[in-house]
């Protein structure tokens, strides 16, 4: 059985304040962008379960989420049989994308339903959320406002189906954690779910990234890529997640003259 995981972008990320378990309360929406790995599955003649990874670099295989689900699941579901798994990377790596997230969520839908595992819905998405924080949105992979550690989902009643949406990652990593560290948390004027419904020429002024002012700090190109989409015709520009991605959102009509830089990572998409 085959898959094709796709990818997110936040549409505004405020952290308003740190958890006594560590992790953060914030606010959000996810936007689902379909770019997209591929992910197959297939019975293991050798009775050995194998992950093979193709496409973009993604290090050690051992630490791949995908073996990660497998390890979970067989577990509990001792009747799950070993096999092999190919997972080709398109998705940048540590772009604030949630590829990792959404190969990890999609195989345990294709595990669940190939194996006639019967695990419910509420099941599934505590898996999930033991995986990563933005593991579960891709269980359902549909706009939606999140808060708690982004595990915390409703319906967001937006569409950008008049748009197309250019991706731009320069291949600098940033660590999460140490962006974590340096943010300032503040409670916005304004919430997201109300920025959201306003027309998205709004959004420029409105609607922010906390993790932008440390990435464009400490990474001054990123800025300069927010800046040249907004000089290129974009309605609306943002780093997605805790970055490094970079995206631009334009009217599907619209002629985008970017000069992309050497090495960079771009895809032009149409938004559902």
């Amino acid at each position: 059985m085959i898959t094709f995981p796709n990818c997110k972008i936040n549409l505004g990320l405020n952290i308003l304040r740190k958890r006594d378990d560590g992790f953060h309360d914030l606010e959000t929406v996810f936007y689902p962008v379909y770019l997209n790995d591929v992910l197959e599955i297939t019975p293991a003649s050798d009775n050995k379960t194998e992950l093979t990874i193709t496409g973009i670099s993604t290090g050690r295989q051992s630490e791949n989420l995908c073996m990660k689900v497998w390890n979970l699941l067989k577990k509990n579901y001792l009747k799950l049989p070993e096999v092999k798994m190919h997972l080709h990377k398109v998705i940048p790596l540590g772009a604030g994308l949630g590829g990792g997230s959404s190969d990890a969520a999609f195989l345990l839908q294709l595990l669940n339903k190939k194996f006639n595992l019967n695990i419910p819905g509420e099941q599934l998405f505590g898996y999930a959320l033991q995986l990563g924080s933005d593991c579960p949105f891709f269980l359902t992979n549909k706009p939606c406002f999140a808060t708690g550690r982004g595990e915390k989902m409703e319906p967001a009643n937006i569409s950008l189906s008049e748009y197309k949406i250019l991706l731009i990652h320069s291949g600098i990593h940033i660590n999460t954690g140490n962006a974590f560290k340096e943010i300032k948390r503040t409670v916005p004027a304004k919430k997201i779910k109300e920025i959201i419904q306003q027309p998205i020429e709004t959004w420029k002024d409105e609607l922010q990234n906390d993790f932008e002012n440390f990435a464009f700090e400490k990474y001054p190109a990123l800025k300069k890529i927010k800046d040249e989409l907004y000089a290129n015709g974009a309605v609306y520009a943002s780093m997605s997640g805790s970055g490094s991605t970079i995206f631009g959102i334009f009217k599907k009509n619209e002629n985008i003259n970017y000069s992309f830089k050497p090495g960079y990572f771009n895809r032009l998409i149409d938004l559902n």
